[in-house]
């Protein structure tokens, strides 16, 4: 098992790539599998939350790509600025992990805030997408 213990620098090329849903990326320490089937340790400093993109290394100079896996999320759309507000801010207020795009909010599926998002009157769609949620305001050791 190869271990992975620091982060490369942007132009290190990976050799393998590492597909993890968003609950796995925001640990530091855990095992996995690599799609290439190399089974790696990763050992990283505490705080760092692993963004796609990034790539990781270790002692043995195995250097690997971080990707954000697809994942059932929940989509509102809106054109309407306070609507959009209103769905951020009660969302939000419940500590939900949220991704915000221009007009566009995902969190991971949830009937109980989707219900809730419908009753400010958003529609919610649900769909399998790589989840890259905003790292917070005070989170500042974020690659």
């Amino acid at each position: 098992m190869l271990k992975l213990t620091e982060f490369a620098s942007s132009d290190v090329t990976p050799v393998d790539v590492l597909t993890l849903p968003f609950e796995t990326r925001q640990k530091c320490r855990f095992h996995a599998v690599t799609e290439g089937g190399v089974e790696v340790c990763l050992f990283l400093p505490r705080g760092h939350l692993l963004r796609s993109g990034l790539v990781l290394t270790g002692p043995d100079r195995f250097n690997v790509l971080v990707d954000a896996a697809p994942e059932p999320l929940s989509v509102v759309r809106s054109n309407e600025p306070l609507r959009f507000a209103r769905a951020c801010y009660h969302l939000g207020n419940r500590h939900v992990s949220l991704q915000i795009l221009p007009g566009e909010l995902r969190y991971l599926s949830d009937h109980v805030l989707d219900h809730m998002i419908e009753g400010l009157g958003l529609t919610v769609t649900r769909a399998e997408l790589p989840f890259e949620p905003e790292a917070g305001a005070y989170r500042t050791h974020d690659h």
